[in-house]
């Protein structure tokens, strides 16, 4: 058994459309980079192209797509659907600011407010997506402090990497945001081997025994609960050896932080167009070393239902 491909991907794109978009907000709100039709054309096309895939794809993993409309009424009490309300509310302001942008040519005045208004609705539904597994306490691996900070964090890397690759390939680059897209994937990787010393030091005191009441011996099932595979294996009894772990996070941290960070080095001594070369390929590599690192994000977590199963 491994994690849906389009949760991994949907965290993934949703993430990175979501950090790039609110770096356009802020920055073309601000008047920090110029409003280039084919600039803003290409980075919000990209910006919600990718939060419009990871949503759609998304809708796979349901078994009945066709009634994913109804999480939206639980918002008082799921932040699953806090998360489908905000990405909505969201696409209002991003689409004033877009139309402003690339229609009329202008970020500033009302076309600014909008753009900060998305950025806010962004870092918001970052958020609460973060919040869903952090709020979960059967999952010691995602039920603590590090799990909403690393949705932040992975947003602002990954979007800073799309924009600065954006900015490099339109010939209007900025170094600001270059030195951005740098510190912030120092500070994913670091962040990620902190995360990762913090689940592999984790010691769960619930066990067979302990969920029972019993004791003087360990508790053992009889027989399983059921005779089928069910939703609750496919979707919490994921099973990885160790050596598999450790060799897919060597490849995260090679993909989504190592090889980026010398790539945007690079793009530092290098004079435009050759930039754009190593900024591009940057972007590209770190989204599919983050496929990686998200894959393993749920590999990794053990519910404690697993105990029913003797896992």
């Amino acid at each position: 058994m491994h994690p849906a491909f389009s949760v991994v991907f949907f965290t993934t794109a949703t993430g990175a459309g979501y950090g790039l978009l609110a770096l356009l907000g802020v920055l073309g709100g601000f008047q920090i980079i110029p409003p280039d039709f084919w600039l803003g054309l290409v980075g919000m096309g990209l910006a919600l192209g990718l939060i419009v895939a990871g949503l759609l794809s998304s809708t796979g993993h349901l078994g009945r797509p066709e009634r994913a409309w109804r999480a939206f009424s639980q918002w008082r009490s799921s932040w699953l659907s806090r998360e489908g309300v905000a990405s909505v509310i969201t696409f209002i302001p991003a689409g004033l600011f877009g139309l402003g942008w690339v229609f009329l040519g202008r970020t500033g005045g009302w076309a600014a407010i909008a753009g900060l208004l998305a950025a806010i609705g962004a870092t918001v539904t970052v958020c609460t997506t973060g919040m869903i597994y952090a709020s979960l306490k059967p999952i010691a691996q995602w039920h603590s402090h590090y799990t909403l900070p690393a949705y932040l964090i992975f947003a602002a890397m990954t979007g800073s990497v799309l924009l600065n690759a954006l900015l490099q390939g339109f010939g209007v680059a900025s170094v600001a945001v270059l030195a951005l897209s740098l510190l912030a994937t120092l500070a994913g990787w670091g962040w990620k081997l902190a995360t990762w010393r913090y689940n592999d030091r984790l010691k769960i005191s619930t066990t067979a025994n302990t969920a029972t009441g019993l004791a003087g011996g360990t508790v053992r099932s009889l027989e399983w609960p059921h005779t089928e595979e069910n939703y609750l294996l496919k979707e919490m009894g994921f099973r990885i050896a160790r050596k598999h772990s450790a060799k897919l996070r060597r490849i995260a941290q090679a993909l989504a932080f190592s090889l980026p960070v010398l790539l945007l080095a690079a793009t530092f001594a290098l004079p435009w167009p050759f930039a754009a070369i190593p900024s591009v390929l940057a972007a590209i590599i770190q989204f599919a070393g983050m496929l990686v690192e998200r894959w393993l994000f749920f590999a990794e977590a053990k519910h404690t239902v697993t105990l029913y199963y003797c896992r």
